[in-house]
């Protein structure tokens, strides 16, 4: 065989042998909703649309833009008794991708049913970053749901392990009942904050109403991209 070709073979080789660079960016971001027998599908809709507004309002993209790389990566899933991955992982690196992601998010049917499985949820949430092809500073599930029942799959406490000894952050939003406003106070709220999150600078933020969601969606936003904890949200949200 002619020294050329063996040089080219040899190479295309070591090509493959080289696993492919992955993408670097400040954060990777697993938005894990609700989507339980309990949320009806107005619910679901409305919760999508309280995302897709919070992921595009300016000072979200602010502080995205003033991170140390100029952009996250998201990914949003949906979970009930199985996950359902509803926008791929997406580089938000500017209003366009934010839109992009926005407009994706609102056009996708329901694929997620059944009761809750908190600990599979999480668990997905991290296999999510295993698997993807980004490398992020940080590494955050933002979790929401409208309770901690757990009916199916490994427990809370055993998935929640697991995904903390991967360095991940877990923050949660409790979303209340129209009909048990204090339902978060000392319930909801604080099973979230005992159950649920974890990690480097781990937050709770309450949607108290269905009028608040989407501005309890866009201010965990920024406290989850910005790295500041809660206490710091009006520094966090200033533009750069």
């Amino acid at each position: 065989m002619p020294v050329r070709s063996l040089v080219l073979i040899v190479a295309f080789v070591t090509c493959l042998s080289i696993p492919a660079h992955a993408q670097d960016t400040d954060l990777e971001l697993v938005l894990l909703a609700d989507a339980s027998g309990s949320i009806s599908p107005e619910e679901l809709q409305f919760q999508r649309e309280g995302y897709a507004a919070a992921i595009t309002d300016p000072e979200v993209l602010a502080v995205i833009a003033g991170t140390a790389y100029g952009h996250i990566a998201v990914t949003y899933v949906e979970w009930a008794a199985n996950q359902a991955q509803v926008v791929d992982w997406t580089l938000i690196d500017s209003p366009d991708a934010a839109q992009g992601f926005a407009a994706a998010l609102l056009d996708e049917p329901r694929l997620a049913f059944g009761r809750n499985a908190i600990g599979a949820a999480l668990l997905e949430g991290l296999r999510q970053m295993e698997e993807n092809d980004i490398e992020g500073w940080r590494r955050v599930i933002d979790f929401s749901g409208d309770s901690a029942n757990n009916w199916a799959g490994p427990p809370i406490a055993e998935a929640r392990a697991k995904v903390l000894e991967s360095g991940v952050t877990i923050n949660a939003l409790p979303i209340l009942s129209p009909d048990d406003p204090g339902r978060a106070h000392g319930g909801l709220e604080a099973l979230y904050e005992e159950q649920i999150i974890g990690g480097i600078g781990a937050f709770v933020v309450t949607a108290e109403t269905r009028a608040s969601f989407a501005e309890a969606v866009k201010k965990k936003l920024i406290l989850e991209i910005s790295g500041l904890p809660p206490g710091n949200f009006a520094i966090a949200r200033q533009t750069p």
